[in-house]
């Protein structure tokens, strides 16, 4: 909470100095406290850094592999085993034991030790020898969507490697061409295309959320933090005297180290995650460099904006961990906004991860101009520019507020 001691007309006037000198001022005051206080360096440095390392290290291989699932094969022939080594030999599974009946291998699902399992019933091969048309089955958890997803796409390849495996080999021996053979088998040929992202890699399109994500939550938390000790250790009127009672000269001069910062590590997430390990940008470097600068900037304005609102230094951290928090759902990375309600379709467009998200996806992962995502790029200056909303408020804070934990 905070209570009112005295009027802004009781602060005393500084000296009168030159604009340049207030500047350096500000910039020297705001860069010892970065150094001075540990919580600005691993918030601002050493947990980001972190954090671009574990994700992209992570899911450095792209996709799951190995993903374990195990086999009931009833049949036992040569025919049922060869399937269960073309499972086996799939990158995204491994199978790691086999059952001799479904009840132990649906208790092995249940029990987390395997996602799935390919269940082969006894007398598959001479049904399929004598085109009978057998059943197979495979069970699959999708308690893990990811994890689920891998295994039912190997498990039903399998399905369909081993029908046609049988075809071919029974329409050779009634002595069909290969063509009269292929035709048969798959009288649709697909031409399938995975735009932008064609290895199917999940670190390309998860990291380049969940980083700049958690980047914006430490962006919060450090522009609200920066702002709400100055009521807690009672140098907000001293830090308004070296700005000369000038509300945005303080607030610019407070925020510039921080934004030096987090751009120099926002950049170095950018060259690591692009540079480095070669992910998709057709839209070139200018545009990353502008997108950074939103990020950033959009970060520290609604960090400000929240501070303004709530002139305490714990309400106005919870609420920008709250709303860092949701984002990551209201991205629309995880699950589509266009599958959403109507109220949170409008209402994501409040986050500003939403549009840094789309302005990457539009801009930057499929190379096309800013002016087909103007409304999002908009909105990220207009996420940079909401302090001028609260100026008046911050300023009255700082003059009159005392910190009561």
């Amino acid at each position: 909470m905070n209570t009112t001691t005295e009027s802004a007309e009781n602060v005393s006037t500084p000296l009168p100095q030159g604009r340049g000198r207030v500047w350096v001022s500000l910039f020297v005051r705001e860069a010892r406290i970065l150094l001075k206080n540990p919580i600005y360096g691993f918030c601002m440095v050493v947990f980001p850094v972190l954090v671009v390392l574990f994700f992209t290290s992570m899911m450095n291989d792209g996709q799951p592999l190995d993903m374990p699932v195990a086999v009931v094969d009833q049949d036992n022939t040569s025919t049922s085993r060869a399937l269960v080594q073309q499972l086996d030999a799939f990158q995204n599974s491994e199978v790691v034991a086999h059952y001799p009946t479904v009840t132990e291998a649906r208790r092995a699902i249940q029990h987390n030790e395997i996602y799935g399992f390919l269940y082969i019933p006894k007398g598959t091969t001479d049904q399929l020898l004598g085109n009978r048309q057998p059943k197979i089955s495979f069970y699959y958890s999708m308690a893990s969507i990811t994890g689920g997803s891998l295994v039912y796409k190997d498990m039903k390849t399998i399905a369909m490697l081993g029908s046609a495996a049988v075809g071919q080999a029974t329409m050779r021996a009634r002595g069909f061409t290969d063509a009269q053979i292929q035709t048969f088998l798959q009288p649709i040929r697909v031409d399938m295309h995975l735009i932008s992202n064609p290895q199917t890699n999940y670190n390309v399109y998860l990291t380049t959320m969940l980083v700049p994500g958690l980047m914006m939550l430490f962006m919060f938390l450090i522009t609200v933090y920066s702002l709400g000790t100055e009521l807690k250790f009672g140098t907000s009127k001293e830090w308004m005297e070296t700005a000369h009672g000038n509300i945005l000269v303080a607030l610019v001069g407070k925020l510039l180290p921080q934004t030096l910062v987090f751009l120099a590590v926002t950049f170095f997430y950018e060259y690591y995650v692009f540079g480095v390990l070669n992910f998709p940008h057709p839209g070139g470097v200018g545009i990353m460099v502008l997108l950074a600068l939103l990020h950033v900037t959009a970060s520290q304005g609604f960090g400000v904006f929240v501070f303004g609102l709530m002139p305490s230094l714990r309400m106005s951290m919870s609420v920008c961990s709250l709303w860092a928090v949701l984002s990551f759902s209201m991205a629309g990375s995880a699950f589509p906004i266009i599958g959403m309600d109507g109220a949170l379709q409008a209402g994501s467009w409040l986050f500003p991860l939403r549009h840094y998200y789309m302005l990457y996806q539009i801009c930057v992962f499929n190379g096309y101009s800013l002016l087909e995502a103007w409304f999002h790029l908009a909105a990220l200056v207009a996420f940079a520019l909401l302090p001028w909303l609260v100026l008046k408020k911050i300023k009255n804070a700082m003059l009159n507020y005392v910190y009561i934990p």
